[in-house]
């Protein structure tokens, strides 16, 4: 059994790191909380929905002055199929503000558009466990199960792609880019014992135009019972458009196998603009995945 953002759950209650061909787990696999992918696929004949409602605050001191505040929502729909390696996603950000321009005349604009709408798939290229031999766990030492093991060091790999769609006259991208655009993204996973979750993205948006942006992404998970999970975030983005930093914290709970909630803040440590957001989201598996 392999472990992603959501599952690390599992992990935590079983003190013990198990190994198995199949993607495929016993508890739901969410890429939430946070917005990283995970390395691994929902498995086949798995359909994944994950929703994340959200409030935005966002205000510019310097130089021309804005406000903007509203509220969006965060989704994507996952399925698995032909292989145990592979699923194909819809993923994307819609949001409903108002941008206040604070100067010597107040004005308000009221905004409302995708942020982002993305067809594309996603395969794990390697997994450093998968002819491992299996683990069997140490019932007399808890020390055993949850030492440090250097095979953990090697990460699991996976390879994202899609495109964008992108309506005209969005106010929430540059101007003069409609259309489609591709996305590629790198991922990368590694699992502690204890569990411990590190995963890595990196992820070139738009290539080809002039909102070209480069990101990365940084989580680390941790579940601290068979039913909580927390964890903390770092997002990097850079383009002409758009740069900035952002921070992420938050938690999970496993309502049941098939249904998780988390909750999330985000915030920045500048003011060109400042960024505070707090979510809510959900994640509920339809499984009909056999071995």
């Amino acid at each position: 059994m392999k472990s992603t953002k959501a599952n690390v759950l599992l992990f935590a209650c079983m003190c013990v790191c198990t190994t198995a061909l199949s993607q495929y787990t016993e508890v739901i696999n969410s890429n939430r909380p946070g917005v990283s992918q995970s390395a691994f696929s929902v498995g086949t004949n798995v359909a994944q929905f994950e929703v994340g409602p959200y409030l935005i605050k966002e205000d510019r001191t310097p130089s021309t002055s804005y406000e903007i505040s509203g509220f969006g929502v965060d989704f994507s729909a996952r399925y698995g199929f032909l292989k145990e390696a592979f699923e194909i996603n819809i993923a994307g950000t819609y949001q409903n503000d108002t941008k206040t321009h604070q100067s010597s005349i107040t004005s308000e604009t009221d905004r409302s558009n995708f942020k982002s709408f993305v067809i594309g798939a996603k395969y794990l290229i390697y997994d450093p466990n998968k002819n491992a031999e299996e683990e069997t766990p140490n019932l007399y030492s808890w020390k055993a199960n949850h030492s440090f093991k250097w095979r953990s060091l090697i990460p699991a790999v996976a390879i994202a792609g899609g495109v964008h769609f992108d309506a005209k006259n969005n106010p929430f991208i540059a101007p003069g880019i409609e259309g489609t655009s591709p996305r590629v993204a790198l991922i990368t996973q590694n699992n502690f014992a204890g569990g411990w979750v590190f995963i890595m993205n990196f992820i070139k948006e738009r290539m080809g135009t002039d909102q070209s942006d480069f990101q990365y992404i940084i989580t680390l998970t941790h579940s601290f019972s068979p039913k909580w999970v927390v964890f903390g975030e770092t997002q990097g983005i850079k383009s002409d458009f758009y740069a900035d930093n952002l921070f992420r914290f938050g938690g999970a709970y496993l309502m049941s196998k098939n249904f998780q909630l988390d909750s999330a803040v985000t915030f920045n440590t500048k003011d060109t603009p400042s960024v505070f957001s707090v979510n809510f989201g959900a994640s509920y598996r339809l499984d009909f995945h056999k071995d």
